[in-house]
Formats: C-alpha cells, structure tokens, sequence
C-alpha cells in the first residue's frame, strides 16, 4: 500500500508541476501581448479635429457623412449547410465585402446624395472587428488566430480608410471596442479597452496613418467616446451593455433604456450627446436618437439557433449637415 500510495503521490505532483508549467506560460505570453499593446499608446488624448465642429459659411449646401464599421466579425466562419444555404462567411466572402462597403459608400455620397459640398467623412469603428476566442466554438473554427487575423486584416481596413480620405480629403475615425474581440473569457470593466483587439488594431491603424495629415484617429480608453458634428455631439459606443431583446418588443426595450441611461449620465455631468450611434445588435434599426449598425457577417448560426429574423449583411450610412443634423440615411449593401 505504501508503494502504492508513492506511486501515486508522484504522479499527482508530476500532473502539478505540468498544470504549474503551462499556466506560467500562459501567463507570460499574455505579458508579452498586453506589453506590446501598451507601447502602441503615447498617454495622450486625441481631440477630434477641427473640421467636425467648424460650421461652414453661408452659400453651398455643406455635410459631412458617417459610415459606420462595425460587427464586421472579420475571419469567422459561417457555413451555409448550417443555415439552410441563405448566407455564408469566410476570409474570401470578408474581403469582398468589406471592400464593397466602402465603394458603395462613396457610390452614394458621390451618386445618390449629390450637390453636397462635402466637408470630409467620420468612418467610426464600432467595435466587435473580429469574432475572438471568447467561445470554443470560434477557436475551433475561425480561420486564423486571432493575432494573425490582425495581420492581416489591418492592412486592407487601412486601404479602405486610404481610398475614403482620397475622395473625401479628410477622414477622422473614432474607435471603441466591442465584447468579441476582448482577450479575457468574461467582459471586464477595467481595462476594458486596452484589453481588446479592437483598441490594438485602432492603434495600428492611427500609427499607419501617423504622416497623413487628411486622416485623424481617437482611440476611446473607455467604452464610449463623443465626436463633435457640427454644432452637434454624437457618442460612438459598441451597444453590448444591456440586455434583453428576446421578447415581443424585438431590441427596442433595451435600445431606450441603454439610450435613457447614458444620457441621464451624460447630462448629470455636463457633457449630453444629441445622437447615439452603436452596433453589437446586428440589426440595422434608425431609431428616433439613435442608430444601430447592422453587421458584415450577416445571418450565422447562433441567429438561426435564437429564432432571429434575417438581415443580408449591411452596414449604417447617414449625411450630417450644419443646419439640420441628419438628413439622410442609408443602408451600405456589402
């Protein structure tokens, strides 16, 4: 018995030190990211530039349009013979959408909405840029880790943000992170943005862009960030910090309630917002002070298991003029 009992002592204490060995590694590879992440930030904040806020003279009819990027779930998998054939999602599919979202974009600013004088264009990133690990399932299935889905993605957002400040001359883009691309299991709040792939690929982006004077980049340290539209104030938030939707009401009940909330906060301490702009709902909704992205994954499986109603994949596109605030909105077909 006593040999026994050694034997299997050891044993136990071989398993300890490999459980030890592999959480210390663990350990220093998350050093070694979030290290990384921190020397993407100089500490200072970003002020949104001048041109949002400037109300432009008297005479052409001047605006400026935001396209909103978000829930693009880039590198996810969605496999048509689980959905029954109406959609399907892989690196190829992203890359021809992402690309037509901002040709079209453009197509309709320069097609749809002409005899506008544009003033420049806030492409706002709204979180949720690519699907993570947070599941299993996504692990199992993405089609790269998530640190090569940053590779090679970045490069192909900063081609699209090239080809906007080509046509529009100045682009300023807001980023705020979503609840996919977080590196913890469980959301956090401290920490909650330097903690996200989304705030590491703003930072990418803004330092591609470093000697582009037409392109301007405010990376959010928290989970909201306000951009100045004329003589207007919109806040850029992701939309994962509610719930509910579920019921007979659809995600207009928790929309209003997170939309109440943040204003009554907003106004207790000075600083209230006219329009609030989120995504995280995949459902592109226009509401009466808010307006919710849809995505660019479109319809998956964990739609189909909750018995949510079809969306093709789309993202939020809306002009905003000096005199009127929003005067046109349009959904961006990728």
């Amino acid at each position: 018995a006593t040999v026994r009992q050694l034997a299997a002592a050891r044993r136990q204490l071989s398993d300890a030190k490999r459980d030890a060995d592999q959480a210390n590694e663990a350990n220093e590879r998350a050093q070694r990211e979030l290290a990384l992440m921190l020397k993407l930030d100089d500490g200072r904040d970003r002020e949104p530039p001048a041109w949002t806020r400037k109300t432009p003279k008297a005479g052409k009819k001047h605006g400026t349009p935001w396209l909103l990027l978000s829930d693009l779930h880039l590198d996810e998998v969605v496999q048509p013979a689980e959905i029954g054939g109406v959609n399907a999602y892989n690196r190829k599919i992203a890359e021809h959408r992402l690309q037509a979202t901002f040709t079209n974009a453009v197509d309709i600013c320069r097609t749809y909405w002409s005899g506008i004088e544009y003033d420049g264009i806030v492409c706002a990133l709204g979180g949720d840029n690519y699907s993570g690990d947070i599941h299993d399932e996504l692990t199992q299935t993405n089609e790269d880790t998530i640190l090569g889905s940053i590779l090679h993605w970045t490069d192909r957002m900063a081609s699209g943000i090239a080809m906007l400040a080509d046509e529009f001359g100045k682009v300023h883009v807001p980023v705020v992170v979503g609840n996919h691309s977080r590196r913890s299991r469980k959301p956090r709040s401290k920490f909650r943005a330097r903690d996200n792939f989304d705030w590491f690929t703003g930072h990418l982006l803004a330092r591609q862009f470093a000697h582009d004077k037409r392109v301007t980049f405010d990376v959010a340290e928290s989970a909201d960030t306000t951009v100045d539209a004329y003589n207007r104030k919109v806040c850029l938030t992701h939309g994962d910090q509610t719930r509910g939707g579920g019921g007979i009401g659809g995600i207009w009940p928790p929309l209003m309630r997170l939309d109440a909330r943040k204003r009554q906060r907003a106004n207790a301490i000075g600083q209230p917002y006219d329009l609030l702009v989120m995504g995280h709902w995949h459902q592109l909704t226009w509401g009466p002070s808010f307006i919710v992205n849809g995505s660019l994954k479109g319809y998956d499986e964990y739609a189909k298991m909750g018995g949510f109603g079809y969306e093709p994949p789309r993202q939020a596109l809306a002009i905003v003029t000096p005199e009127r605030g929003i005067v046109q909105q349009m959904p961006v077909y990728a």
